[in-house]
C-alpha cells in the first residue's frame, strides 16, 4: 500500500515521523527541538524566520502526529494526484506558512490584551518595546504540529470533490465533502472563540484553511497561471496517456504488436488486441464523462475501474 502513495505526500509523511522519533530521543537526553524549530512568538529571544517552516514537522505527541499523518494520508493521496507534486507541496508549505503567520497575528493580540489588563495606559506602539523587555519569558509560546498544513489540504479536497461522499466515524451516513469541510471549520472557529488555554492553535487551522481558500480561488480566476485549474484535467489527460502508451497506442489496434510470450499465434494476437481497444474505450469514456459532469458523477465500479487502470499504467 505504501508504495501507491506519491511521492510527495509519502515524503511528508515519513519526514513527520522521522522528526518525531528524533525528538523523542533528543528529549531522553534532555534537548528539546521544540526550542529549535517551534513557531515562537515573533518577539520571543528564540524567534527565527527560518521555524516558519520547521514547526510544522514537529509534534507534541503520538495522538498528535497520528491524527494529522492519518489525515495527510487519507486527503493528500487524492489532491497530490490530481494537482501533480509540485503544485501539490508549494500549497502544503505555503498553507503551512499562512498557518503560522495567522498564529503570529493571534498571538500579538493576545500579548496586547494582556499587558493591557494590568495597565490600560500601554498603547499599541509601547508594546514592542515590553515584548523586547520580556523576549525571554515569551519563549514559552512556542507552536508545533502540520494541522494547519492538513487542514489546507482537507479544504482542498472538499473544493476538488465537493459532492463526493465519505465516512466519517461516528457518523453512520456518508456525508458530502462540501458539508465535512464547513463542518470542520465550524468547530475550528467554535473551539477558538470558546476554548482558552487548551493548549490547541485552533486559528493556525483555520489561518491554513484560509490561506488555501485564497489560492485555490486565486488559481481558478487566473487559469494562465503556473498552478491554474486545468492541472485537474491533466491528472485525467495523463493517466489516459500513460494508459495508451502501455497498451498500444491511441485507442487504436496496433498491428505490430505481438505477444511473444508462449509463441502466441496470429488469432491470440487479434483477441489480445481487441480486448486492449475495449479497455481503452472503457477508460475514454469514463474520462469523457468526468470532463462533462465531474468526478462525482461516476458510479462505484466506473471509480474501482480508472483507479486500476491508473495502478497499471
Amino acid at each position: 500500500m505504501f508504495r501507491n502513495i506519491p511521492i510527495v505526500t509519502k515524503n511528508l509523511l515519513i519526514v513527520n515521523f522521522l522528526a518525531f522519533v528524533a525528538t523523542w530521543i533528543l528529549q531522553q537526553r534532555g534537548i528539546d527541538l521544540t526550542n529549535f524549530g517551534g513557531l515562537h512568538f515573533f518577539m520571543a529571544s528564540n524567534f527565527h524566520l527560518y521555524q516558519f517552516v520547521t514547526y510544522m514537522f514537529l509534534h507534541a505527541n503520538l495522538t498528535h502526529i497520528f491524527f494529522n499523518m492519518f489525515a495527510l494520508w487519507m486527503f493528500g493521496v487524492v489532491v497530490e494526484n490530481v494537482w501533480g507534486p509540485k503544485k501539490f507541496l508549494f500549497y502544503y508549505i505555503s498553507c503551512g506558512i499562512g498557518a503560522g503567520l495567522m498564529q503570529e497575528v493571534v498571538q500579538l493580540f493576545d500579548f496586547y490584551f494582556r499587558i493591557t489588563a494590568q495597565d490600560p495606559s500601554i498603547t499599541f506602539t509601547e508594546l514592542f518595546a515590553i515584548g523586547q523587555q520580556l523576549s525571554t519569558q515569551l519563549n514559552g509560546w512556542a507552536t508545533i504540529g502540520a494541522s494547519g498544513a492538513v487542514y489546507a489540504i482537507l479544504l482542498a479536497f472538499g473544493m476538488i470533490f465537493p459532492n463526493e461522499r465519505i465516512f466519517i466515524f461516528p457518523l453512520p451516513v456518508p456525508i458530502k465533502a462540501k458539508w465535512f469541510v464547513c463542518g470542520y471549520a465550524a468547530i475550528e472557529l467554535f473551539s477558538a472563540i470558546s476554548s482558552s488555554g487548551d493548549g490547541v492553535a485552533h486559528m493556525a487551522h483555520l489561518g491554513g484553511m484560509l490561506f488555501g481558500f485564497l489560492m485555490i480561488r486565486y488559481w481558478n480566476n487566473h487559469p494562465n497561471s503556473q498552478y491554474n485549474r486545468s492541472s485537474g484535467q491533466a491528472f485525467f489527460d495523463g493517466l489516459k496517456r500513460n494508459f495508451e502508451r502501455r497498451h498500444g497506442g491511441n485507442g487504436e489496434t496496433n498491428t505490430h504488436m505481438h505477444v511473444e510470450q508462449g509463441g502466441g499465434t496470429s488469432a491470440e494476437d487479434m483477441t489480445y488486441n481487441a480486448r486492449k481497444k475495449q479497455n481503452q474505450d472503457e477508460i475514454d469514456a469514463i474520462l469523457d464523462k468526468i470532463r462533462k459532469s465531474g468526478y462525482d458523477s461516476l458510479t462505484k465500479e466506473e471509480k474501482q475501474r480508472l483507479f486500476e487502470a491508473s495502478k497499471n499504467s
